[in-house]
């Protein structure tokens, strides 16, 4: 049985989804395609989930959050309202990456690949020798995850090049996040998972001075 009730969310890709972890085992999944709107929708959507499975805020012992990579704007969305949340309810958040949630459970050695466009992904392997997540080129992908099992939106393109067999999740992916946060070791406060600089140039104008 686990010992904490866990409510996990994401909005790093195309979606809003939020999960809801029991200390029966019991998990509650909700996920609603958008794409935009996800700041407007989440903690609405976090309280439905509450409410269907009967259960108040002030019982949440753990926040999981997703922290990408993905959109820059919605990996900040989730991160910001887990910290408020966590803050508010004075209960820790758990940062985990979109890598950990969709390996969560596969037998390794796996390769984690993820469609961060213009001809790249996002990569990162769990075996003995694993390195690094980072970003790479696809078309000069090598032999380095050849007879990996592959897992993610790019999983299709990466065999085309490398080999490998494609795999499903074995969870969706706010349900992994929560698993993952239920039993992590508590640590600092979730931050954003980057493996690109945000699209949007930065502006011109000096910052504003802020006052003591």
């Amino acid at each position: 049985m686990l010992p904490e009730t866990t409510l996990a969310f994401d909005t790093s890709a195309a979606h809003c989804a939020a999960a809801l972890l029991l200390p029966s085992g019991q998990v509650l999944h909700r996920l609603e395609a958008m794409e935009k709107g996800q700041a407007e929708r989440l903690v609405d959507l976090l309280g439905e989930v509450l409410v269907e499975a009967g259960v108040d805020w002030s019982r949440i012992t753990r926040i999981g959050v997703g922290t990408g990579p993905g959109n820059f704007t919605g990996v900040r969305i989730a991160v910001s309202a887990a910290r408020g949340l966590a803050l508010g309810l004075g209960i820790p958040a758990i940062g985990v990456s979109r890598f950990q949630a969709l390996a969560l459970d596969i037998p390794s050695p796996i390769a984690v690949v993820e469609d961060a466009r213009r001809g790249e992904i996002y990569l990162q392997t769990f075996a003995p020798d694993a390195g690094d997540a980072r970003l790479c080129d696809l078309a000069a992908l090598g032999g380095e995850i050849r007879g990996f099992g592959l897992v993610g939106s790019a999983a299709e393109a990466v065999a085309a090049v490398s080999g490998g067999t494609i795999l499903a999740p074995r969870y969706p992916l706010a349900e992994a996040i929560a698993r993952i946060a239920a039993i992590a070791p508590l640590a600092a406060r979730p931050v954003p998972f980057y493996l690109r600089p945000a699209d949007a140039a930065p502006p011109s104008d000096p910052s504003p001075v802020i006052l003591p």
